[in-house]
């Protein structure tokens, strides 16, 4: 039986510096000068094993949220632009192949009149769209090591395949290999097949473990001896590729086959069957992987659907539902990037209507059946309508679907549209009616699409229902809230029945600080709690990012001074509960400062984490730095400056 190696060993074999490379020397140092029990690292071993422990931390960091959250994205963005190709690395012979098939397909005719400039913005624009892409193939491993689904698989594992994937280009179906990856390269990185990842993370576990791997009775000898070969070299992008083969997709003839069977296997129950449900049937699904699998049935129950193969059985695994206890965890599919294919809509709705917080993933079944409307009428060269542009440029809701990343559908939906004609059907306006700066508004102005000026608030009519810094995704957002007239024991009354948790806001609520703010200051009355409520009156909210105000990260004092001068104010703190109470279609972990005079150095925070709505709060000093895709809510100034 071959020697057992832990994770820490495997990766020092694989990797001979890594114990002496910079980030895992930072590690060990930082774990040296904790007082966590353990003795200072020095074999090689250790080393990395602290640098794995530091890995860990960063991605429970990612999962908890709040202020850890930065420390992920840090992370993320380092690993990201240090393997992601920038321009200036994409070499010369790249542009000129480029060209001359411009050339050959008609489309370069002007090339050769172009001047440099011209070439250069030519040759940008290009670079943004297939860097971009290459970005997003990347960061979809990422995203998934990230969550909370990949959390079976040990670190170190994750840090060997996202070293390796970043060897290689995407699968060169015809050689049946990934390429190796070039200095310079455009090409996107492999695609991510969690069902293959599973298989391959399965084997290799029980390789180091010293434990033969076992084979399904299709896969021949030959087949065999090719994976046992890779994996004792440990060669992932063998491996991978093995497994990219082996996983095939269902016949394209039985995709409109519905009819089939619900099958549920028990929380707690043996976990082989679901895995040989799953396994060899091209899902891309990780439950295909046995410790995958185990891990998901000891948190919850499994449904599976199954439609029938040529022979009538109910063998093709069509739809999953993973529970966590007694909630849906996720809904996953066999289309690309595990969404719901477009047969299956109307089962997977039928199963989700009898069952408790079915709803949030029927929205995700509407909106997959409204994608392929859209889609549909574009290929037949039909007009949109209003309501399905404000659905393509996710103008009232994101864009729901059963993958762990978006896909590539509205992106391509949208490189299709010309925006300019697409605003004046959403805005329901002409060209003239939308004012793209502060002096071009007028009486007739209906929308606004441009950067925020110093004054724009002051100045916006009320007829102006649309704000946009930028088009789509930059909408300022505007409400009506009665504030005034409730104490701070009616609001938490009001909290509570609606169902709204507010612990993390308590003491908040009971401060004192809090408590006068409701009440209207009586220079005659000594003892503020004797203080009359103030009257109810209207207050109209703006809603808006960071980044609308023009920064990208920003500290506290910087953003309420660019708020007040935008024409907006601080809200009274009881905006924090009641726009909390009107605030119902909050889109999951989209939290929103309230920008108030903080309270004990805190100001509220809106939350939705997905597993129930409530209010927060969030500590809050001069120096701290806030992201550009935060949220803000101001209130409207009460009386316009005179400009």
């Amino acid at each position: 039986m071959p020697e057992s190696k832990s994770p820490a060993e495997f990766l020092v074999g694989r990797y001979p510096n890594l114990p002496g490379e910079a980030p895992v020397d930072r590690a060990v140092r930082a774990s040296n000068g904790r007082e966590d029990g353990k003795p200072p690292a020095k074999s090689k071993e250790a080393r990395v094993g602290r640098y794995i422990d530091l890995l860990d931390r960063v991605v429970e960091a990612k999962q908890e949220g709040g202020d850890r959250l930065k420390a992920y994205e840090r992370l993320e963005k380092r690993f990201l632009d240090q393997n992601v190709t920038k321009f200036e690395e994409i070499p010369e012979s790249y542009w000129k192949v480029r060209d001359k098939i411009m050339i050959e397909r008609g489309q370069g005719g002007d090339l050769e009149r172009f001047s440099k400039k011209q070439n250069d913005e030519a040759r940008h624009e290009h670079a943004k769209a297939v860097l971009g892409d290459q970005r997003a193939s990347l960061e979809q491993w990422v995203d998934y090591f990230a969550s909370p689904d990949s959390g079976t698989i040990p670190t170190a594992f994750k840090y060997w395949v996202l070293r390796e994937v970043t060897k290689l280009k995407e699968y060169d179906k015809d050689k049946k290999v990934f390429p190796a990856r070039s200095k310079g390269t455009v090409a996107q990185f492999p695609d991510l097949n969690h069902e293959g990842l599973a298989y391959i993370i399965d084997a290799v576990s029980k390789h180091l473990q010293g434990i033969g791997v076992e084979f399904e009775h299709d896969i021949q000898d030959e087949e065999s001896k090719i994976f046992l070969d890779a994996l004792k070299k440990e060669d992932f992008a063998k491996l991978y590729a093995w497994a990219n083969e082996l996983m095939h997709p269902i016949p394209e003839h039985l995709l409109p086959t519905t009819e089939g069977d619900w099958v549920y296997y028990a929380q707690g129950s043996d976990h082989m069957p679901l895995v040989e449900s799953v396994r060899g049937k091209g899902t891309g699904w990780c439950t295909a992987g046995e410790q995958t699998a185990k891990g998901q049935l000891a948190g919850g129950g499994f449904w599976l659907y199954k439609t029938l193969d040529d022979d009538g059985n109910a063998t093709i695994p069509r739809l999953a539902i993973r529970m966590e206890g007694d909630a849906i965890a996720e809904v996953r599919g066999i289309a690309k990037k595990q969404n719901v294919d477009e047969f299956m809509s109307e089962v997977l709705r039928n199963k989700l209507q009898e069952m408790p917080g079915g709803a949030i993933y029927l929205k995700r079944t509407d909106d997959m059946d409204h994608m392929k409307v859209i889609e549909t009428k574009q290929k037949a060269h039909e007009p949109l309508t209003q309501e399905d542009l404000r659905f393509i440029y996710e103008l009232d809701a994101k864009i729901e679907g059963f993958g762990y990343v978006r896909g590539t559908r509205i992106q391509k939906i949208r490189e299709g549209r010309n925006v300019e004609v697409d605003m004046l059907v959403v805005f329901e306006c002409t060209t003239e009616q939308i004012a793209h700066s502060v002096r071009e508004i007028n009486e007739d102005t209906k929308a606004y699409v441009g950067k925020l000026e110093p004054g724009i608030f002051d100045r916006l009519p009320e007829s102006v229902e649309y704000i946009f810094a930028k088009f789509p995704e930059g909408q300022v957002r505007r409400y009506s809230i009665e504030i005034g007239g409730k104490d701070e024991h009616e609001l938490v009354v009001l909290l509570e029945r609606n169902g709204y948790s507010y612990n993390g806001a308590k003491w908040m609520l009971e401060h004192d600080d809090f408590k006068r703010s409701v009440r209207e200051s009586d220079s005659k009355q000594p003892d503020w709690k004797k203080w009359k409520l103030k009257s109810p009156e209207e207050a109209t909210l703006i809603l808006l990012r960071v980044k609308d105000l023009g920064f990208r990260d920003a500290t506290i004092d910087q953003i309420y001074a660019r708020a007040q001068e935008l024409g907006l104010e601080l809200c009274p703190p009881e905006v924090g509960p009641l726009f909390r109470l009107g605030y119902t279609n909050q889109p999951v972990n989209k939290d929103v400062f309230v920008g108030m005079k903080p309270i004990y150095d805190g100001v509220f925070m809106i939350q939705c984490p997905g597993d129930g709505s409530g209010l927060s709060t969030h500590e809050i000093e001069p120096n701290t730095m806030l992201f550009a895709s935060d949220l803000f809510i101001f209130r409207l100034r009460k009386k316009p400056l005179n400009l």
